[in-house]
């Protein structure tokens, strides 16, 4: 992907990763479009980001996401990389009954939410030179967290229908790209002073200079080791990596 002279449009760009992509990329010199449902959040960052645009979006709501996508065509006809970042992470408890309301919010934002706005775009997105779509899964796609089971099951899945659209388009214009993060310091499970898991600014750091060349998947630090786990034998590794998560 080139690092600068896009027009990007990432959702879930008021806060965590997507806030940190879209700081990133806007300092490259590319125009650059965020969305959320949190409106003080995204003044709050186009506000500390002077020439960065936002848009309500809510990615749950069909009829929204054709809305926005619309205008983004006619307001930035150059739009040509759709980062598809916004999502959500509850614990579950799939060891019982898993609440319904929860479990139906988790796989319309995470699954359904991303798939909505790639569908939203993808004719417009098949015209322009350079197009990219890229998707924020999470490590937890290939090596569950059992507490937020739902939450990874989305992850697995949208990286399976990223597989999809990649072969399926490989003689298009567009380039998709998976970013899969490790577990990072950011409000997702309230983990923004979590030790444990990896600053935000060196995950961003890591993905933005692994976006500046042909991969197709960006994996950070320990990101690495747990996409090079699955296999015949990955439950002994699932096992032990939520045996060290239960234990603190």
């Amino acid at each position: 992907m080139k690092l600068t002279g896009n027009t990007i449009f990432i959702t879930g760009g008021g806060s965590g990763i997507g806030r940190g992509l879209a700081e990133a990329l806007h300092k490259r010199g590319n125009e650059v479009i965020i969305s959320g449902r949190r409106a003080e959040r995204l003044q709050a960052t186009i506000d500390a980001n002077p020439g960065m645009r936002a848009v309500s979006l809510d990615i749950n709501n069909p009829a929204d996401v054709q809305a926005v996508a619309a205008r983004l065509i006619a307001d930035y006809p150059d739009l040509n990389v759709l980062i598809n970042n916004a999502g959500v992470m509850y614990p579950d408890g799939a060891q019982g009954p898993v609440d319904d309301d929860l479990m139906r919010a988790t796989v319309d934002t995470n699954l359904l939410g991303p798939i909505r706005m790639t569908s939203a775009l993808i004719e417009h997105l098949k015209t322009r030179d350079d197009a990219v779509v890229a998707n924020v899964t999470s490590v937890l796609g290939f090596v569950p967290l059992a507490i937020a089971a739902v939450y990874s099951a989305t992850k697995a899945a949208l990286h399976s229908y990223t597989l999809s659209q990649r072969y399926l388009l490989r003689d298009s214009k567009v380039s998709f790209i998976e970013i899969a993060p490790p577990w990072v310091r950011t409000e997702l499970l309230n983990s923004t002073e979590e030790e444990r898991a990896m600053p935000l600014d060196t995950f961003i750091e890591g993905a933005i200079e692994q976006l500046g060349t042909d991969t197709n998947e960006i994996l950070v630090g320990p990101a690495v080791s747990m996409r090079a786990n699955p296999g015949p034998g990955e439950h002994a590794w699932v096992n032990e990596f939520n045996d060290l998560f239960a234990a603190g």
